[in-house]
């Protein structure tokens, strides 16, 4: 005979169940991280990337990840301290600094 249908009825809705939340899932990360800026997408601390998912993001997008590491190190780098006898400003491309 065969498999009645009320049995493949079943085990679809359930299977409908367990995908259902990982479509969305998945869906909701790929518009989370495609609709940010570059500049923004791996900033830590910040959203889903500084959260939980920075595991992931090691696993899945090593470079990514790395390159969120790179960023951390740069922004927390120190300023090197005047050598004696600069002015209190300096005109560095488009930037400007004032020592107070």
């Amino acid at each position: 005979m065969g498999v009645p249908f009320d049995t493949i009825l079943g085990w679809g809705v359930v299977a409908l169940l367990i995908m259902t939340p990982l479509t969305l899932g998945g869906i909701g990360l790929v518009m989370l991280y495609s609709s940010k800026p570059l500049e923004q997408k791996y900033v830590a601390g910040g959203g889903l990337a500084g959260g939980y998912a920075s595991g992931l993001e090691a696993v899945f997008s090593p470079t990514a990840h790395e390159a969120g590491i790179e960023l951390d190190r740069m922004t927390k780098r120190t300023a090197p301290a005047p050598i004696a006898g600069d002015p209190p400003w300096a005109i560095d491309g488009d930037h400007i600094r004032i020592d107070v």
